[in-house]
């Protein structure tokens, strides 16, 4: 008797949630063990359709819970209502959340709720500050508390859980998701790099909800005041979000070495960081995507749940003022020794198999491959 697939729900919302998890479900559809579903919650709708159906991903469920401007208390209960009625109609085997975001937190609380197990992907990261980011923190940590299978990108992520009480059975070191997912695109050569100019290449994001407001505006002045230089193109594909636009845009618009584009595709996207000279930004996830590519990168945030690249010398914390923002990247920009300590410094996060030790383990864990054979363990 031939055993029926295990069935997966992959949920997500946001465009990083499809980057980091479209490697997951490749995996999982090559495997034959396991019969993957991804739910989407359309937190980043307009970006999340095309990328899906790039990155091979298309049996999937679609809930229609977003609303202009609605806050995190509305969303959450959307979600976990949605979600909640997607678990009893489709009668999973385990729920597979990514990362901190509000889909995955509510992915994670709508399946406690149904007693399905949850697999978190990118478990443990921590910056030890209960509001930053926010809701982020928050989230995780709550997250941690309810999944059964941990997949810990570095092994500091994996000593947070374990110092937090998480069973060490059910912590297991991965590498990072992302990894797996930029080298495959990069693979296939067919992204084209948005930089227009023979000048030194910065590649600027910015979005986080607790940098938004005045901290965002005064960071569009720092970027102005690098931009006149003269000697750099500064490209920003600009977040969807209202609040990002209208902070940044009266900074930004009109400089002859700014380009500010809309969001881009992600193949264009991973070939633009591949060309870059410099990233400066608050994302988490170009964090890791950075230093696998030699790129050195600037942390535009006060704190950041990923010290890994910052500890091996491939990121700096630079803080949101913005004299330390100008300082920071004109050291950089005009000290070659400096940059190229950090361009060689290597990348923690992963060497772009962690989707199939994530896919391994699960597939132990429900019986359909030896533990041993399992590899679980990435230094970082």
């Amino acid at each position: 008797m031939i055993d029926a697939p295990v069935r997966a729900m992959l949920v997500l919302g946001t465009r990083p949630e499809a980057i980091k998890l479209a490697p997951v479900v490749r995996a999982m559809t090559a495997s034959a063990l396991f019969e993957p579903l991804v739910v989407t919650t359309g937190q980043h709708r307009e970006m999340l359709h095309q990328m899906l159906d790039l990155f091979q991903v298309c049996d999937r469920i679609e809930l229609d819970v977003m609303r202009e401007r609605q806050q995190l208390a509305t969303l959450t209960a959307r979600l976990v209502d949605g979600l909640g009625a997607v678990i009893r109609e489709q009668q999973p085997d385990f729920v597979v959340v990514q990362g901190d975001t509000t889909t995955a937190l509510s992915g994670a609380l709508a399946a406690f709720y149904e007693r399905v197990p949850v697999a978190h992907v990118e478990a443990g990261l921590r910056t030890g500050l209960a509001d930053n980011p926010f809701p982020e923190e928050i989230n995780r940590r709550l997250i941690g508390r309810m999944a059964r299978w941990h997949f810990a990108p570095t092994s500091r992520a994996a000593g947070y859980l374990k110092a937090e009480g998480v069973p060490e059975s059910t912590v297991f070191t991965t590498g990072n998701t992302v990894i797996d997912n930029l080298l495959w695109v990069l693979s296939r050569g067919e992204g084209r790099s948005q930089f227009s100019s023979g000048l030194r290449h910065v590649l600027l994001t910015l979005h986080r909800r607790e940098n938004q407001g005045d901290t965002m505006r005064s960071m569009g002045s720092a970027v102005r005041r690098l931009a006149d230089r003269g000697d750099v193109e500064i490209l920003l594909p600009l977040h969807k979000s209202p609040a990002v636009r209208e902070a940044l845009l009266p900074e930004l618009t009109g400089h002859p070495n700014i380009r500010v584009v809309e969001p881009l595709g992600y193949l264009d996207f991973a070939a633009t960081l591949a060309a870059c000279d410099l990233v400066l930004t608050d994302s988490g996830g170009i964090q890791e995507e950075a230093p696998a590519l030699g790129k050195p990168t600037l942390v535009l945030r006060t704190t950041t749940e990923r010290p890994e690249a910052v500890e091996v010398g491939a990121a700096k914390l630079v803080g949101t003022t913005p004299a330390a923002i100008v300082d920071a990247a004109a050291a950089l920009l005009d000290d070659r020794e400096a940059y190229t300590r950090m361009a060689t410094a290597g990348n923690p996060f992963g060497d772009g198999h962690a989707a199939d030790r994530i896919v391994a383990q699960l597939a132990a864990d429900f019986g359909r491959t030896p533990a041993d054979s399992l590899v679980v363990h990435i230094g970082g």
